[in-house]
């Protein structure tokens, strides 16, 4: 007898090795046989007809604070998610100083766009070490595992007050103390460190994450801490400029450490051919003996835009303003009115106080924008976008996106790729999957609240790479399931999940494929103090296993919360024969 049997699904067992028709036996948390199963279970799951693969592990989150309050750590555990790892971009809440908890909030404010006001009620702290921080984490059992780095940013700030907030440059003795800080981390169990060095990535009051002009002794002084820990991803968001120096000091510290080194690989409106060379610097440096690996999203990256999001084309307009405040009710009944309608077109847009490249397509950038309706294509053609409906109907394309937000009661949404989608298709993200040097990222589950809901990629890639996508070609579901369940796992040395092999964690999805799919998104008010999130829930996922418990069936969660702190990286457990 055993705990649970799994039976006669088409295993995709996440090696990539093709499907089978068989069972899967669950004892004690862990896979023991994986083929033909005789005996019965305890608890039998009927998976004729339906796909059963390792559970997924999301390796990019920013669930650091709603970690700390909340046991279900949805989104990301509706989409078939049973690992995540957290603290990615130099942002997080250890090491924190008595008097920078409200200073870390607002870096994680401004740069993940999670409320603030949600955070500080939700987070309850008790910790100022990392180790500390670990330990608290350990304390909430979870719907899923969790792990997390190290993050510069927080680090930073630890080590040099006020003069790491301002990003000023670091002494030895500064970058020996954060060596030694993320050392100990690493020995508690984080599993790398993490650091940003893009413009975008900036706290709310304007600043720039700590660690964004971080010279190169920095960088390899704190890489001396991953060496000595043994052990470690060396993580970062960049905007890789000037881009040869940055990957001379990536290889470097990686061949120094004998540690990976992950970057963020998205293609770029601005040079739509930039990635293949940052691909082919990739490639350069792993010759010559480092572990550089590129993040990749599955889809365009961007926003999501309707009334009540963070950003939509209107927001500077006077007439957005004057309601802007008002409770939702107030403004969707001016937002039906034909004459507010009017006079909020007639408004110019006004340039706001802070501006980047991101200004005019936000605010004028129609045949970027596309709807995003109940069936949600994250694939559109030109002719589909604001710019092509306006065309084909022989209207102002600002009118156009009006209706569309206002469509469906004020729920309608504006799909805005900004990176990633500069050919208007996906073909180069296939060629990116198919890459060796790649890695499957940047979902952000738990961050962006108020502009994406990415931490639905892994039904995302399910569904449009491996069954819907029309505008190319598709990849088989066995090499989609590996993307991001194995190959995620080994990323960080979690060698005791992401496959169906007995003697691994017991994490599994019982998946109706042909059922499979992806609901448009929606808008709650449930964190904390009432803060807003994007979310979106998928249907297919029959159940998901979590350590050999049922911790979702349909979509519904059963209240089981078997989900762990992982503390470093994980050995796999002896090989049995059922292999």
């Amino acid at each position: 007898m055993h705990d649970m049997v799994i039976r006669g699904g088409t295993i995709v067992d996440g090696t990539g090795r093709p499907a089978f028709v068989g069972d899967v036996a669950i004892d004690g948390g862990r896979i023991t046989v994986v083929g033909k199963v005789a005996a019965q279970g305890r608890e039998e799951i009927d998976a004729t007809g339906h796909l059963v693969t390792p559970g997924f592990v999301d390796i990019h989150t920013h669930y650091d604070g709603q970690a700390t309050w909340d046991p279900v750590l949805a989104p990301s555990s509706w989409h078939g998610v049973t690992s995540i790892v957290m603290g990615n971009c130099g942002v997080g809440f250890a090491p924190a100083a008595p008097d920078k908890h409200e200073w870390l909030i607002g870096l994680m404010e401004g740069v993940e766009d999670i409320p603030g006001t949600a955070l500080a009620e939700g987070m309850s702290w008790g910790w100022e070490s990392f180790p500390e921080y670990l330990d608290a984490l350990e304390k909430m059992p979870r719907t899923v595992d969790v792990g997390t780095h190290v993050p510069h940013g927080a680090v930073r700030a630890y080590v040099m007050g006020e003069r790491g907030a301002r990003n000023e440059e670091a002494t030895p003795a500064d970058i020996s103390a954060m060596a030694r800080i993320v050392e100990e981390g690493l020995n508690a169990g984080a599993l790398g460190f993490s650091t940003s060095r893009t413009m975008l990535h900036r706290a709310v009051d304007g600043e720039v994450v700590p660690g964004t002009y971080a010279n190169r002794d920095e960088l390899l002084g704190i890489g001396e801490g991953l060496a000595r820990a043994g052990h470690g991803v060396f993580e970062m968001a960049s905007d890789l400029n000037p881009c040869a120096e940055e990957f001379a000091w990536m290889k470097d510290v990686s061949i120094q450490t004998g540690m990976p080194v992950s970057f963020a690989l998205l293609q770029s409106p601005l040079d739509d051919e930039g990635w293949r060379d940052q691909l082919a610097r990739t490639d350069a440096a792993n010759a010559e003996g480092a572990k550089v690996t590129a993040q990749i999203a599955l889809r365009g990256t961007g926003v999501v835009m309707n009334w009540r999001t963070t950003a939509h084309p209107f927001i500077t307009r006077a007439s957005w303003k004057a309601i802007a405040e008002k409770p939702w009710a107030e403004q969707l009944a001016a937002l039906k009115d034909p004459a507010f309608k009017a006079q909020l077109l007639a408004d110019p847009a006004e340039r706001p106080e802070i501006e980047n490249g991101l200004t005019d397509i936000l605010l004028h950038g129609w045949a970027m924008q596309y709807p995003l309706g109940d069936d949600p294509d994250y694939e559109p053609a030109r002719e589909d976008s604001v710019a092509g409906i306006a065309e084909r109907y022989g209207r102002n394309p600002e009118e156009v996106a009006y209706d569309l937000m206002t469509a469906d009661e004020g729920r309608g949404f504006i799909y805005l790729p900004i990176l990633n989608y500069a050919d208007g298709h996906l073909d180069h993200v296939r060629e990116l999957l198919h890459h060796p040097s790649t890695v499957v990222s940047l979902s952000d589950g738990g961050a962006h609240c108020g502009v994406i809901c990415d931490a639905a990629s892994p039904t995302f890639m399910l569904t449009h790479w491996t069954r819907d996508r029309s505008r190319g070609e598709r990849i088989p579901v066995e090499l989609a399931v590996k993307r991001q369940t194995w190959d995620t796992a080994a990323m960080y040395g979690l060698d005791d999940r992401g496959r169906l092999i007995p003697g691994l964690i017991a994490d599994v999805n019982v998946i109706d494929y042909d059922r499979l799919r992806l609901n448009k998104p929606y808008i709650a008010y449930d964190l904390p103090a009432g803060g807003r999130r994007l979310l979106q829930t998928a249907e297919g996922y029959v159940a998901t296993v979590k350590s050999g418990v049922v911790t979702f069936r349909e979509g519904q969660h059963t209240g089981a919360v078997p989900g762990k702190l992982i503390r470093g990286p994980q050995a796999e457990p002896l090989r049995q024969a059922a292999e």
